[in-house]
């Protein structure tokens, strides 16, 4: 498996605002040229050095030959009935991504990957049908963020600066699986000198690494999902390999173990399919589970993919199962599904669909546990 291609030359969106200074200081310039093109990059988005004309012509050229700017080549637009627009891009080495800009009344989420592919594996997941090709670096991951708001901005659909108000990391990939460059990515993404998220509109979501749940929480301030999906760990082995691995216990124990800093709260993950997880007695034992730890309950009704052997929980059930949490004191909700149409809902993102598909190749998810180490 590759990890995240590195260019030859430094991709400044990729850089530290640390290491944009350091850069400056090998070019003979003073420290706050760095925090000049830092700005450019993180809050006006520029996709080239040729865009920052408060910099020195001299500067602007020296960087134009010995440096990079990371952009995606966005080779696919679909629109759904509900709003929702689901973007595939290309990478400069042909690898196709996707994400999900997701807008409802006052907020304006996008759903970002973190990976080509994915190596989990999970039985349900168009995603995890692809394997793993190679980790995004820091710079493909901000670029989703920052071509999106670019492109609303330039669409008339949101004001700027940012007209993104949310941030999801629910696409493709499993954030924790490319830590570093993720929290790299979320360093950038929360700065005040770029788009100053908050940490609150922040959500980053693993099919429970359990070795780095606890580190997640001590090196970044934002909020964790946890995809659940099961009450036993003979259905969860079967849809979701990672179980094989770590348990449902230690997932537990690890998410007890989540510093819950800052008034944070483990948010629970749990599709529904019919009959497999969705009984009575999963009702019960769900219930008992999250109980364990701070945290609430997404409900999430299964969105069918071609090929593989599962079906949605009815629309009456999923109701039953959230109102029967509440009736034993766990918070829950039932997450919209948006994008169905166009396959942008939860577990259907695959870089599928439109010209020019080139289905990413690379790690089998028969072999999630060495790539895991």
């Amino acid at each position: 498996m590759e990890t995240s291609r590195t260019p030859e030359r430094p991709d400044l969106r990729s850089l530290s605002l640390a290491e944009l200074e350091e850069l400056m200081a090998s070019l003979g310039e003073r420290a706050y040229r760095a925090r000049q093109i830092y700005r450019w990059l993180h809050r006006r988005y520029a996709t080239s050095v040729e865009e920052m004309t408060d910099l020195p012509k001299g500067l602007r050229e020296r960087l134009a030959e010995t440096t990079t700017i990371e952009v995606l080549r966005l080779d696919h637009e679909a629109r759904s009935v509900d709003g929702t627009i689901k973007f595939r891009w290309e990478t400069r080495d042909g690898r196709y991504i996707e994400s999900v800009y997701m807008p409802e009344a006052k907020r304006k989420t996008l759903c970002v990957s973190s990976q080509v592919g994915c190596a989990m594996g999970c039985g349900f997941c168009a995603t995890g049908t692809m394997g793993l090709a190679r980790h995004l670096s820091v710079g493909e991951i901000v670029a989703q963020v920052h071509q999106v708001n670019r492109y609303l901005i330039e669409q008339g659909l949101g004001e700027g600066p940012r007209p993104l108000t949310n941030l999801v990391f629910m696409g493709m990939g499993e954030p924790l699986h490319n830590f570093e460059s993720v929290k790299s990515a979320l360093d950038i993404l929360l700065s005040e000198d770029g788009p100053n998220f908050s940490q609150r509109q922040i959500t980053v979501s693993t099919a429970g690494l359990v070795p780095m749940i606890e580190r997640f929480g001590r090196e970044t301030p934002v909020k964790l999902a946890v995809s659940l999906n099961a009450t036993t760990d003979e259905v969860r082995d079967r849809i979701m390999p990672v179980n094989r691995r770590w348990k449902i216990a230690e997932l537990l124990e690890a998410c007890r173990r989540f510093p819950m800093k800052q008034g944070r709260r483990i948010v629970f993950e749990y599709v529904l399919f019919d009959g497999l997880n969705d009984t009575d007695e999963d009702l019960e034992r769900l219930a008992r589970l999250v109980r364990q730890v701070p945290a609430k309950v997404n409900l999430i009704q299964y969105n069918r993919n071609e090929g593989l052997p599962y079906e949605p929980s009815s629309e009456q059930r999923v109701r039953e199962f959230a109102e029967g949490l509440l009736q034993r004191g766990v918070q829950a909700m039932v997450r919209k599904n948006r994008g169905r149409d166009i396959l942008a809902a939860c577990g259907q993102l695959a870089a599928q669909g439109g010209p020019g598909r080139r289905p990413a190749r690379g790690v089998q998810t028969g072999r999630l546990l060495r790539v895991l180490g």
